[in-house]
């Protein structure tokens, strides 16, 4: 027999006591794992009540181009979206109370700006000249959602927000979401603790059974002290 008494307990002893330790940081990188971001801060951004969620190039009320400061703000007509130049650019864009903002059109395809029910937007016929064909200054605070008459189908919408009396919305959720670790594909600590523990029992066993087969004593070295 080459494994003495005294070779088997320390090598048993390091496994047993490297099971222990792997048992208690288990919790401890769970615990790190499953916890993740609630993906935002607290933060509000206007609530355009749905609006814009079909349009194509619209990312959400977060993404609204901040044009506030500026006396006047400037909006394309026409711009690559929703399958072709059925866009406005950008589509949510906040502005101070009394600043103007112009329309420029790209010169692709005949548009128009029109409130989308009732409100002060209304450019008149479809046209497709370049250059800025319509604005309007904004004198109350508020959300203004407008439409392209003609490709209204092809969701050619946009807002515009005024000064800082407008309906918000609170994105994210401010705070640590705790997620399922076995939807996350984190390791349960519980397994950890119980095969350092199922080590614990079964380790002297096998000595023990060793000793008895081989006859080892607790004094034989196997020829190395």
């Amino acid at each position: 027999m080459s494994m003495n008494r005294r070779t088997f307990v320390r090598t048993a002893g390091g496994a047993t006591a490297g099971a222990t330790a792997l048992g208690a940081a288990g919790p401890t990188a769970a615990q790190e794992e499953g916890t993740a971001s609630g993906g935002g801060d607290g933060d509000t951004a206007p609530d355009f009540d749905g609006y814009l969620d079909d349009v194509g190039n619209f990312s959400g009320p977060g993404s609204t181009v901040d044009a506030t400061g500026q006396d006047t703000v400037t909006v394309e007509v026409g711009v690559q979206a929703n399958g072709g130049a059925y866009g406005f650019g950008p589509p949510a864009v906040h502005v101070d109370n009394g600043a103007t903002v112009q329309w420029d059109w790209t010169g692709n395809g005949g548009h128009n700006v029109v409130s989308a029910s009732e409100g002060p937007l209304d450019s008149g016929e479809a046209v497709s000249s370049s250059g800025v064909n319509y604005e309007h200054t904004f004198e109350e605070d508020g959300i203004y959602n407008y439409v392209c008459i003609p490709h209204e189908g092809l969701q050619m919408k946009g807002s515009v927000v005024v000064g800082t009396e407008y309906p918000t919305q609170t994105l994210g959720g401010g705070g640590p979401v705790e997620i399922d670790p076995h939807n996350a594909g984190v390791p349960i600590q519980p397994h950890y603790v119980g095969f350092g523990a199922g080590l614990a029992v079964i380790i002297p066993l096998i000595f023990t059974f060793f000793q008895l087969k081989y006859g080892e004593s607790p004094h034989t070295s196997g020829g190395n002290n």
